[in-house]
Order: structure tokens, then sequence, then C-alpha cells
């Protein structure tokens, strides 16, 4: 799609810009070749949400964010700049005024809410060998184990983060629930969707990390937005 928008892909909580990499392939293959993935440092909220809009800032013209998880939150809270054209969000927070990630996980807690642990210098892991039934247990083992070593750990203090100013409040927005998310009750997925009015909301059958096990459904719905903002 080469006269559609920019897209901007935000990875989330216990991975980096690499876990969107079977979307970015299917994505290109679509012909969408204005394509971003910003690495998050997952030590604020602010910090992240400003890291993104640095790249937003770069890029003229349209833009669409994308954000997984924890990333859905940074979209919330970055996507106030005058050239982003809408939000997608796939199994991703988007929490209101005043909210945080992890005050929504406590009011509905996820099934693999044990599986997480701090370590001694105040960051949050998913414990290697829960890594796989709690993160993507729709992924085969080597790439889960992949994921496990490799995961990117949050500062625990980013759970309590609060959204200041929610963009899917003003900029059009569309939202992917993950049906069998261990990490985001799927109740709370729906519950924030729902809130939001967005443009279209689809289930799948997934993990948490759906952006790797159902590339397909989740770039069709990336491509049905960029459509949707490119014709308006």
């Amino acid at each position: 799609m080469s006269n559609g928008p920019a897209i901007v892909l935000v990875h989330g909580f216990w991975g980096g810009a690499a876990h969107w990499g079977r979307t970015i392939v299917e994505l290109n293959r679509r012909g969408f070749s204005d394509l971003h993935a910003v690495e998050n440092p997952l030590t604020s909220l602010s910090g992240d949400a400003e890291r993104t809009r640095q790249m937003v800032r770069q890029i003229d013209g349209p833009v669409l964010l994308v954000g997984h998880s924890y990333g859905g939150a940074v979209i919330t809270e970055a996507g106030d700049l005058p050239n982003v054209a809408g939000l997608v969000y796939i199994a991703a927070f988007a929490p209101d005024t005043g909210e945080s990630p992890g005050q929504i996980s406590q009011e509905k807690p996820p099934a693999a809410f044990e599986n997480i642990a701090p370590d001694s210098d105040g960051y949050l892991w998913i414990k290697q060998d829960k890594f796989h039934e709690s993160f993507c247990q729709d992924l085969p083992e080597d790439e889960a184990l992949v994921m496990a070593v490799t995961q990117k750990a949050p500062l625990g203090s980013t759970f309590g983060d609060n959204v200041t100013a929610p963009a899917w409040k003003t900029k059009p927005c569309w939202y992917q629930v993950s049906t069998a998310d261990r990490m985001i009750h799927p109740d709370n997925e729906r519950r924030m969707a729902q809130r939001m009015n967005p443009r279209q909301l689809i289930e799948l059958d997934a993990s948490h990390a759906s952006l790797a096990s159902q590339p397909g459904p989740v770039t069709d719905l990336i491509e049905a937005a960029a459509r949707e903002v490119t014709s308006a």
C-alpha cells in the first residue's frame, strides 16, 4: 500500500521490536513499505511515549500507530501528535485518564499473573519456565524459548504509570482481542475496546502473542485501518 500511512509498531512488556517480526513480513508482502518499529526502554510510560513521539516526529505525512500489550498504553499517551491518523490495539492496554496498566490488571487479574516475578533491581520478569504457557502458548516451544530468554523486563513502577490524555478519545481506533490471553484478561480487553467505540473490533483465538501466532488476521486489521485513514 504505497500511498498509505506510515506504520509505527510499538511493542509491549517482555519483548522488543522484534516481536513484530512476522507481522512486519506480512505487511511488507502486502505492499506496505513505510514501516517502523520503536524500541522502547520500558522504564516509564512518559519515557516510552516520548521515545515513540520522537519516531513519529521524524515521519512526514500520516502515521498509523499500532500497539501490542503495554504498547497500547504507549500509543494512548503518544497518539496526540497531529500526524497520527489512527490507533490499532493488538491485545493491548487502552487506559482511560488516570488509569494504569497495573490498575486494570488488578481489577481482573490475568491467568498468568502469578508467573510474573520481580528481581532485586525492581524489574519484573516472566519466569522462564512459565513463559511459553503464559505469553505464547500457541507458538512452537523453540520460539517460546527464544522469547523467554531474550525477554525485555519492564521496571515494576511502569505498571503504575497513569495515562493523562487518552488519544483514543479523539483518534479513530481499531482493536483485536485475544480470547486465550493469559497476560491481559480477555474481558479487560473487551471492556477497554468497547468503551473506545472502535471502527472495528475482532476476536482471535490466540494467546497474548497474537502478533506472532496470527500475523495474517492481525495484518488484516492493520490493513483495514490503513485503508480507512487513507480514504478519510
